[in-house]
């Protein structure tokens, strides 16, 4: 899988300086930043239950099925 992060800036100023043709080709896509983003959000909003973030659950299934109403319960919100 490819790095889909933008570059900082300060990345970019210490490249410029070291190679005399300038910058190299970006290798940066915005549509598959979006998607990382989404995804990472949903993440984030998962570990806003303690039990998912903590893993309180000691069962698989017991995990799982606290991920499901969690789930249910965002996309309810």
């Amino acid at each position: 899988m490819a790095f889909v992060s933008p570059q900082r800036d300060d990345q970019i100023a210490r490249r410029v300086a070291k190679d005399s043709r300038g910058e190299r080709p970006p290798t940066f896509d915005a549509e598959v930043y979006k998607q990382r983003n989404v995804v990472e959000r949903c993440f984030n909003r998962l570990t806003q239950f303690r039990d998912l973030a903590t893993r309180y659950a000691k069962r698989a299934a017991y995990h799982q099925a606290e991920l499901n109403i969690a789930a249910i319960v965002l996309w309810l919100r």
